[in-house]
């Protein structure tokens, strides 16, 4: 027999939704191959979460874990590869080889960060290119550094990165960041950090690590390169799809899963909630909003037959 629910994905989106279910006393199981939390886990600080003034992003992954787990959450450490339709719902393969059978499914598959694919990035990555400031920041302790991006998370992870660094270069193709304006007002209060406007990377340069980056100029395409020992590129985020969903939802021009405001996809039983859904906005409230209202949805879908 199959079971109830299976969530697929264990950030704020998928433990809110397990959480949920389990209160609901549904039969419910979560998967997920990594640590739970999901982006949490790269996140320094949370000071926008309601109720919540200042905590990091791997204490508030715990704190939600650990509530799921107290309603009876059943969270298996197996990654997701790949999602099919049966006869009686769904069944979810798992990088280990097991297959899960279900009636109802609830993707919360997250999303990561786009790569730019500059000269150097690849070749570099670990070795000054990151794309978490969270885990590597320390690494670079009174050196100069590059961040690439001018949404929330890079003017964030900047002003993070005076912390340790001795001085932070925010590199944005536009003449005005996209952040949010107290973010922004962090960012160019800093001393650290100095902004290059209208301008992009386009190598890294290094020999045994990264020793610069070169950017050029939007308006008239002139270049420099900047002596940077780190360079983190915030450019935007991809969802995380795994093998079968494109068959059974529909995704945008950018493959992000289209839902209704239940949180259903296009096929019967399928639910998607947190930053693998098309959507304006991705933060931790969104997530968690989606994930127990994907939860509630999926109650009524099994509840009704």
């Amino acid at each position: 027999m199959p079971e109830d629910l299976i969530i697929v994905g264990g950030g704020p989106a998928g433990l809110t939704a397990g959480m949920y279910a389990a209160r609901a006393r549904l039969p419910v199981r979560l998967l997920e191959g990594g640590a739970s939390g999901g982006q949490l886990n790269n996140t320094a600080a949370v000071e926008n979460y309601p109720g919540v003034e200042l905590i990091a992003g791997y204490e508030l992954a715990t704190l939600m874990e650990g509530q799921a787990l107290k309603f009876g959450l059943e969270i298996d450490r197996e990654r997701a590869v790949g999602l099919s339709a049966t006869q009686e719902g769904f069944s979810v393969a798992t990088e280990s080889g097991k297959t899960y059978h279900c009636r109802a499914v609830i993707l919360t598959l997250g999303a990561t960060p786009v790569k730019l694919g500059i000269p150097g990035e690849a070749e570099y990555a670990g070795k000054g290119v990151s794309y978490c400031a969270v885990c590597d920041g320390p690494f670079f302790r009174d050196q100069e550094i590059a961040v690439i991006g001018g949404g929330d998370s890079a003017v964030e992870e900047a002003v993070y990165l005076t912390r340790f660094a001795n001085k932070v270069h925010i590199i944005h193709r536009r003449d005005e960041f996209r952040a949010a304006k107290e973010i922004q007002e962090k960012a160019l209060e800093e001393p650290k950090i100095e902004v290059h406007w209208n301008f992009v990377p386009v190598a890294v340069l290094g020999n045994d690590g990264t020793e610069a980056l070169k950017i050029r100029s939007v308006k008239d395409g002139s270049e420099k390169d900047l002596p940077v020992t780190g360079a983190f590129f915030y450019v935007g985020l991809k969802p995380l799809l795994i093998d079968g969903v494109r068959e059974l939802a529909k995704t945008d021009d950018r493959g992000f899963i289209i839902t209704d405001e239940k949180m259903a996809c296009s096929t019967r039983g399928l639910f998607a909630a947190g930053d693998v859904r098309s959507k304006t906005l991705r933060q931790i409230a969104t997530a968690v909003g989606d994930g127990a209202l994907a939860a509630y949805a999926a109650q009524h879908y099994l509840e009704s037959g």
